[in-house]
């Protein structure tokens, strides 16, 4: 069955997916209801998955809030032959989730242990209510992994606490750890943890987390951990430029540590007009203002699909800093997103754009919410890059005919060529994924992580809902990894 969307849900629709800033209104929620509840999806189609895909966890919960079941938005960090992901688990409309999930495997890939995070939410016996947001670290110098989180208290929309869980390997984990206070109002959002692994620098050992508060504007903070992850120092904002109080406000960055010990932030500004960046050179002692790396050319993806264009970023052996994030700069009349790729050697001078070529420009897909890896153990020319995206076969698909894939590609050239893409799942309908206020939702940002040789992407799947209409949407990832390869000759 197909249909068309009424004129005024159909004016709704085009007035929300053009809003900038990712704040979207509940208007985005009752558009959704609205549709399902006039029967205009069409009927089911059976979702597929390719190769050795395969789910790493599943939502246990049954609380009336929550989506069930629904696994969101995962990230990811490896170290030797463990590989730790975390991702929210039964996603609410009006933000986050009843828990942090996190699937582990110590075996190289080869198999998974799995479960949630104690004492951040009341389900798991803590004192918030949801949690959003995960993202994994490694402190090789403490021997502890980290997963940092966002913890909100109803009916706050954002994050009340900025909490970190630690664990000695990754499968045994404590408490959290408060890194920022946000209460009583609650504007922290965004977060981000990294540390320093080079025994070279002398900042070895430094963990670092990135967030913005938008009790103050959204101003970008930084606050940073030498004991691992036990304490953190008190949040620090950015300086003013010359730009003012602009050049302080930001939201979806990701830092990334250098070999000497310097931390480069990539960051969106807050209409997801401009990617910037700034560093510290002192091991978080201070911080620079931002500069620019790129104009964002933005297409909005279809359907209501949150997708905002947050870069994703990693270094090399080098320190050689790669960023890539969507962009229709290069399709005709911006008609569809590309992912564009950036490299700087000190986060001050960036390279322009290069299209990385999934497809022609002529084709007609749209790339989005990529997830970018690079080998630790390679640099400059031999750089091996992987890259994990979503994707819809046609950018002019509607709420009722895109069809959501989740694609591979990678490079062993530092991004100069790029092999032949894979599919990994899909294709999806879009009213197997959980409602949000800001639209249906896969993930705001998806992971890769290298474990030796091998690329291991996490990404969520859906499925056909239920006959009792509860859905079932999962983590998964390739047992074993994938082999990352260049063009072929």
């Amino acid at each position: 069955m197909s249909a068309r969307l009424p004129p005024k849900l159909r004016q709704a629709g085009s007035r929300l997916a053009n809003r900038p800033r990712q704040n979207a209104p509940h208007a985005v929620v009752l558009l959704l209801l609205a549709v399902l509840s006039l029967g205009l999806w069409a009927g089911p189609a059976s979702a597929k998955q390719s190769g050795t895909v395969a789910r790493i966890s599943a939502d246990p919960y049954t609380d009336p809030i929550g989506q069930h079941a629904t696994e969101v938005e995962p990230d990811s960090f490896a170290s030797g032959s463990t590989v730790v992901s975390a991702f929210q688990v039964a996603r609410h409309v009006a933000g986050g989730a009843s828990n942090i999930g996190w699937a582990t495997s110590k075996r190289g890939g080869k198999a998974f242990a799995s479960g949630f995070l104690p004492g951040i939410t009341k389900l798991a016996g803590g004192a918030f209510d949801v949690a959003s947001d995960p993202s994994v670290a490694y402190d090789a110098r403490h021997r502890v992994w980290l997963i940092s989180s966002l913890a909100h208290v109803d009916p706050i929309p954002a994050g009340a606490e900025m909490v970190v869980s630690r664990s000695p390997d990754g499968v045994h984990w404590g408490n959290p750890v408060t890194v920022a206070d946000g209460r009583p109002s609650g504007g922290l959002d965004k977060n981000w943890t990294t540390c320093d692994n080079s025994p070279s620098s002398p900042f070895f050992g430094h963990c670092y987390t990135e967030f913005d508060d938008s009790d103050q504007a959204d101003r970008i903070e930084m606050s940073r951990s030498t004991d691992g992850g036990k304490t953190w120092s008190a949040p620090q904002g950015l300086p003013a430029g010359e730009q003012g109080i602009y050049t302080q406000l930001g939201i979806g960055g990701q830092p990334v540590v250098q070999p000497d010990g310097t931390v480069i932030v990539p960051i969106d500004n807050l209409v997801f007009t401009e990617v910037r960046s700034f560093r510290s050179t002192d091991g978080g002692e201070s911080w620079s203002t931002t500069v620019s790396v790129s104009p964002i050319f933005r297409h909005v993806v279809a359907g209501l699909l949150r997708s905002p264009p947050f870069p994703t970023a990693e270094a090399d052996r080098s320190g050689t800093v790669y960023l890539v994030w969507q962009d229709c700069r290069f399709r005709p009349g911006c008609s569809s997103n590309d992912l564009v790729l950036s490299k700087s050697t000190d986060g001050i001078n960036w390279s322009s754009p290069a299209r990385i070529p999934i497809d022609s420009v002529n084709g007609g897909a749209d790339y989005f919410i990529p997830g970018l890896a690079v080998d630790p153990h390679t640099a400059g020319d031999h750089a091996r890059l992987a890259l994990t995206y979503y994707t819809y076969p046609r950018a002019d698909c509607t709420l009722q005919t895109c069809e959501l894939n989740v694609g591979f590609v990678s490079s062993v050239d530092g991004g100069a060529t790029w092999g032949e893409p894979r599919g990994l799942a899909g294709p999806m309908r879009l009213d197997w994924l959980p409602i949000t206020t800001q639209g249906l939702m896969v993930g705001d940002y998806i992971s890769t992580s290298f474990m030796h040789e091998h690329a291991f992407p996490f990404f969520a799947v859906a499925n056909p809902r239920q006959s009792d209409g509860s859905f079932d949407e999962a983590i998964a990832t390739v047992f074993g990894g994938l082999r990352v390869r260049g063009p072929s000759h």
